[in-house]
């Protein structure tokens, strides 16, 4: 890897050579991750995902356990945030949310936007890139009770995971370009 590549860049090379060998690990883990860690983003694991698929031969069929994966590691993942919301409470939790760049200010677009779509607000917000790792707070916070939390986070992030990931796929299969071709460019 060359050394010149900022760290983000050195982990999206990272990450892709990992998917590149362990496709359905590297969607769980990335779904998983970003929940808890955010500087991973789904947006460009997941169609990353669906061209390596698409590359490695994988059919139409073979996408869906990858689907589930990624469905299945953003609600493990945002199901801890949105325990750890419900347990600690706005005023501890503002005090941990500024290790990870999220003020009093952003936590209360979030909450805002929770209140005016309702229990909704966690279906829909798991399509949203920035809205997809906050929702589970706010969920937390104004105590949503866990099944429907846990129901609506698998729904909305399982039409995430179909999306983000057939959209690589089809690129993949549309340019017709292998994954050999693209490593040996200079």
């Amino acid at each position: 890897m060359p050394e010149s590549l900022e760290p983000f860049d050195s982990l999206l090379v990272w990450i892709a050579d990992f998917l590149g060998d362990h496709l359905y690990e590297g969607i769980f883990l990335a779904a998983l991750l970003e929940t808890i860690v955010p500087p991973i983003p789904t947006l460009a694991v997941f169609p990353t995902a669906g061209f390596l698929a698409s590359q490695q031969g994988v059919t139409e069929l073979g996408l869906i356990p990858m689907i589930l994966l990624g469905a299945i590691g953003a609600t493990i993942g945002t199901s801890a945030i949105y325990l750890i919301a419900l347990k600690l409470g706005r005023v501890a939790l503002l005090r941990y949310l500024k290790y990870v760049k999220v003020n009093e200010k952003k936590l209360e677009r979030v909450e805002i936007w929770f209140e005016k779509y309702g229990d909704k607000a966690v279906f829909l917000g798991r399509m949203v890139p920035v809205m997809r790792e906050m929702i589970s707070v706010p969920a937390g916070l104004l105590k949503m009770k866990i099944p429907k939390f846990v129901l609506y986070t698998f729904a909305g992030s399982s039409v995430w995971s179909t999306g983000t990931i057939l959209s690589g796929y089809y690129f993949g299969e549309a340019i017709g370009v292998t994954t050999s071709t693209i490593t040996q460019l200079p």
